[in-house]
């Protein structure tokens, strides 16, 4: 992306719209070696990825009774640790972790942006174990989720304002496979003063799997 580096990250008493200002969250990802990956220190992705395991895992398991009862227990010791890292949502790192898939935010099926710009957004993206819908293919809430991320960021490139989501269609045309990277494409098909009209699709190859069309507003300075 031929984005400007990112400044300090905003409070509750700065914002847009509720997001972090988007000059500063669109960080430059051709240039990310000049962008702040710090936050979370130099372990925090190989931390997300054990969390996406776990939840790949707990997707398939059928613990006995024993194991149950210890996996609940490691757990809740863990989470009780974890507490004391809980920060606020301006200070988490998942507006600064471009350097990850899908910025270490595990809410999203991973993903990576290739190119950015005001025309499109390619990016890679892969549904794992934990997205499965059944008979090996994601889940197509999944896969609205995924698009649903990436039309935004490319609404938001385009317009380089704060967007948030009015509408979304998502029409299945195959199979979305599972632990296989697919190739996204989304672009802007035009604006309509706040009305950002955005289109994207997924591909396995040369196998449309999904497309997508969606409709963002461009957010008001300060409107939630």
């Amino acid at each position: 992306m031929n984005e400007q580096q990112a400044g300090p990250l905003p409070n509750e008493e700065h914002h847009e719209g509720g997001f972090r200002p988007m000059t500063e969250l669109i960080a430059a990802h051709e240039a990310a070696q000049d962008a702040d990956i710090t936050r979370g220190g130099p372990h925090y992705g190989e931390f997300i990825e054990q969390i996406r395991g776990l939840m790949d895992r707990a997707r398939l398991t059928c613990p006995s009774d024993e194991l149950t009862v210890e996996a609940i227990g490691v757990l809740k010791e863990l989470n009780d640790r974890l507490d004391d890292a809980v920060v606020d949502e301006w200070s988490t790192p998942t507006w600064t972790r471009f350097d990850l898939p899908a910025r270490g935010n595990i809410t999203l099926p991973p993903f990576f942006i290739d190119h950015a710009d005001q025309d499109g957004v390619d990016a890679r993206i892969t549904f794992r174990t934990f997205h499965l819908g059944g008979n090996n293919a994601a889940h197509g809430g999944h896969v609205a989720i995924g698009f649903d991320d990436l039309l935004g960021m490319t609404a938001a490139v385009h317009t380089g304002a704060v967007t948030r989501t009015a509408s979304l269609t998502v029409d299945y045309r195959a199979i979305t496979p599972l632990n296989t990277e697919l190739k996204v494409r989304a672009w802007v098909e035009r604006r309509e003063g706040r009305k950002v009209y955005v289109r994207a699709t997924l591909h396995d190859g040369e196998r449309l799997c999904a497309e997508a069309n969606g409709l963002f507003i461009v957010l008001n300075p300060g409107q939630p």
